[in-house]
């Protein structure tokens, strides 16, 4: 879209386009990045982000769009709190593909005790999520916000 942070851009621009979307709303404590994977690649980029999430005390979710994401390692080389999702929810948006990603979501938080996934709106995710979510709690599940999934995966790599 219009603005996008994208590679090839100085880092003047690169902070004058993050700048303006962060001054767009308030109330958020962090961004995440959609269809950034060949930006979230390039290093000298994310420096640029990072540094400014850093000032603004922000963390960075990782959508994980690519394998070649430097976002992870930067964010702790920088001091900014970070994670990534584990589960995308509707690569194939299909209620039974989304019944799927959401059983692997159960597996690995039951497995590592939190679990980050991600989706879009897509009225099949909605509407599984729907049909999902009046049990999370029966299961022995919460959900909770991003932040205290990056300060308890914070907490247990202090411990290691």
């Amino acid at each position: 879209g219009p603005d996008a942070l994208e590679t090839g851009l100085s880092e003047d621009m690169i902070l004058a386009r993050l700048r303006a979307a962060l001054g767009r709303f308030e109330g958020y404590v962090g961004i995440n990045n959609h269809m950034g994977s060949r930006f979230t690649g390039e290093i000298a980029g994310m420096r640029v982000v990072m540094a400014e999430l850093r000032a603004r005390g922000l963390l960075f979710l990782d959508s994980r769009t690519t394998g070649s994401s430097v976002a992870e390692g930067l964010s702790r080389q920088m001091g900014v709190p970070a994670t990534a999702r584990d589960v995308f929810l509707d690569n194939v948006p299909t209620r039974a593909a989304v019944r799927i990603q959401l059983d692997e979501f159960e597996r690995l938080a039951l497995k590592a005790g939190y679990a980050v996934a991600i989706g879009h709106p897509h009225d099949t995710t909605i509407a599984e999520l729907a049909a999902w979510l009046p049990s999370v709690a029966e299961r022995g599940f919460a959900l909770v916000p991003v932040s205290a999934i990056i300060k308890r995966r914070n907490h247990i790599a202090k411990a290691d």
